[in-house]
């Protein structure tokens, strides 16, 4: 592992290099080395102050696009899987619950955003994921790896996902219907239109199945509305959501025929005024309801409601010299209702402001620091440091510093049973993160990007025990290191795109020997992803091959392919998954599904 990483922290060191090389010369009058081609690339929202094209954030920014090939993916995991430095442990196929982590981060380490809005969960991480929005509504994935407390608070130690749903364009109305193996059926229909300066879209899932095995059966419903209003006040933003998810839970919390259904309520209004301010609120309710025996429900059940309120007011300000300050206040509320973990709240405030400075169209500079309070003092100041340079026109050189933080959730503060106990003393965690990376784009269709990182986690909260069989308890780990690579080289011909990528990591803890935790150390050393898109005519395919190695345990690989026909009206589809039929587990002791068809048509 330290091998390939030595040889990976040379690659930035090596563009720089090449780009250095004798260049042939330039015509006087659009000087090529004095600045950067024109850019094609996707605009960005996540992890900026304000949009910008791809190739111009200073961070370790990945959008993955959703809108033209939705017909090739049955649903917003098969986007997080193309990234791998995201790690999907999934439960069960079909969304139906998944933890997320970034670098080595654990899942609550990873913030969860639907249009730029909180969706992390108070009660605990394992429902960040629960997000309200059906596939057909989502018009991009756009992923922030590293520290982003400086621009969203709290749970962004080890990055962020931003799920950025479709605007309304024009009318249109889709109804998707398909069937598959478990006896899986998938319906989802969808209805956009605009008329004068409102614009609409409505969209609606269910997704069934019987399982693959014993009490693995599940119900998906999901259901959203968003809407953007142009007035003389500005643009007027409203986004509803709501997912009811009733799933059994076989061997998901230990060797138990559990039972489990999440429902989850959202609800968000965005409003712009003139250029330089904007303001939004939003709303999200989540319940939990659990039976340890689904065939005797009074053995032993939890039934948990947690709520969360956000609101926001923002300025920017432009000045000469292309020099941006933005400035911002921020306050949170949450609080739970629970049988095990009893009623409690707490709220929290936050100020931050940043400087964004982009030079000649060579430099670039983002310098922020937020000051977030939950106790009446300055608890937590995450600062952050972001820079790129253009070192050609092919090159661009980027190093950025940030500071982190998590608050405990109210599981890992109170929850009790017989296996697992929260802790009320535990501290919020913390973690500086560093990074330094390089993209290069050669003459021809070829992209490559490299990225050292290394994270400093401080007081990171795991459930540990002297057996790896538990009773867990929560508990504070005083030092967590990761140190990584990410190396990708992707290859665009009009419309085909191939890309491999990759990422390594190593760990060095304090934990006391003979100590065992159930999460952090869980984490992909090696983890590798070949993908293909491609378009002929009116025949659109994919393919993506994903290896892993996890510590301590065997790798795998696991092979999707999917094929789909776009006609004017009727658009038929085929995603086949894990086509090798390969055995494995994201989460110990959690089996998945081997080979899965699903076979439907869209009709527009």
């Amino acid at each position: 592992m330290w091998r390939i990483a030595r040889r990976a922290c040379l690659v930035p060191l090596c563009l720089a290099l090449l780009a250095q090389a004798p260049q042939p010369p330039s015509d006087p009058q659009s000087d090529r080395q004095s600045q950067p081609p024109a850019r094609h690339d996707a605009v960005v929202v996540t992890g900026t102050w304000e949009p910008l094209p791809l190739e111009e954030a200073d961070r370790a920014v990945v959008s993955l696009p959703v809108k033209e090939q939705s017909l090739l993916f049955s649903g917003v995991i098969d986007l997080l899987q193309l990234d791998p430095s995201l790690d999907v442990r999934r439960r069960a196929p079909g969304g139906v619950q998944s933890d997320l982590s970034i670098r080595g981060a654990s899942f609550g380490q990873t913030l969860v955003l639907l249009n730029g809005r909180r969706m992390n969960d108070p009660q605990s991480g394992h429902h960040s994921l629960d997000v309200p929005a059906p596939l057909d509504a989502v018009q991009a994935v756009e992923v922030l790896r590293g520290s982003g407390s400086t621009l969203y608070g709290s749970d962004a130690l080890g990055g962020v996902v931003n799920i950025l749903t479709a605007p309304p364009e024009g009318w249109q109305a889709r109804l998707r219907l398909a069937a598959g193996s478990f006896g899986t059926q998938h319906q989802m229909a969808t209805l956009s239109g605009k008329a004068g300066a409102v614009a609409q879209s409505l969209s609606v899932s269910r997704d069934f199945s019987s399982g693959f095995m014993a009490n693995r059966d599940y119900r998906n419903l999901a259901a959203s509305a968003h809407t953007l209003v142009e007035s003389p006040l500005g643009r007027t933003g409203l986004d509803l959501g709501y997912a009811d998810k009733p799933f059994g839970a076989q061997d998901f919390y230990g060797p138990y025929p559990s039972w489990e259904r999440t429902k989850t309520w959202f609800a968000s209004l965005h409003q712009n005024f003139s250029s330089s301010w904007e303001a939004a609120f939003s709303y999200r309710r989540h319940s939990d309801l659990f039976y340890l025996f689904r065939d005797n429900p009074q053995r032993y059940q939890n039934h948990h409601v947690a709520e969360g309120f956000h609101g926001s007011l923002r300025r920017r300000d432009h000045w000469r010299g292309g020099v941006t300050l933005f400035t911002g206040a921020e306050a949170f509320t949450d609080r739970i209702e629970s049988s095990n973990l009893g009623v409690h709240s707490r709220a929290r405030g936050a100020a931050y402001a940043a400087f964004d400075v982009r030079a000649l169209r060579r430099f670039s500079l983002s310098l922020g620091l937020r000051s977030e309070s939950f106790r009446g003092a300055f608890d937590q100041v995450s600062p952050m440091l972001a820079g790129g340079w253009w070192a050609s026109s092919r090159l661009k050189l980027r190093v950025s510093a940030s500071r982190a933080f998590r608050l405990p959730t109210f599981t890992d503060l109170y929850y009790r049973d017989p296996a697992n106990r929260g802790n009320a003393s535990l501290r919020p965690e913390t973690a500086w993160n560093f990074e330094a990376g390089a993209d290069f784009r050669p003459s021809g269709p070829w992209r490559l990007q490299s990225t050292v990182f290394h994270r400093q986690d401080r007081d990171g909260i795991d459930y540990a025990s002297p057996s790896p069989l538990g009773p867990w308890e929560a508990r504070n780990i005083t030092r967590l290191n990761f140190t990584g690579i990410e190396a990708s080289a992707s290859w665009r011909r009009r419309a085909h795109l191939a890309e491999f990528s990759y990422t390594g990591m190593h760990a060095v803890s304090s934990l006391p020997e003979g100590l065992f935790t159930k999460y952090v150390l869980n984490y992909p050393i090696h983890s590798g992803v070949f993908s293909w898109t491609g378009t002929a005519g009116k025949m659109l395919a994919r393919t993506r091959l994903g290896a892993m190695e996890r510590r301590a345990r065997a790798p795998y690989a696991v092979w999707d392919v999917s094929v789909a026909w776009r006609g004017r009206h009727f658009s038929p589809f085929v995603q086949i998954a894990n086509l090798a039929n390969t055995r494995y587990e994201e989460i110990l002791r959690v089996p998945m599904p081997g080979r899965a068809f699903l076979a439907g048509v869209e009709l527009r």
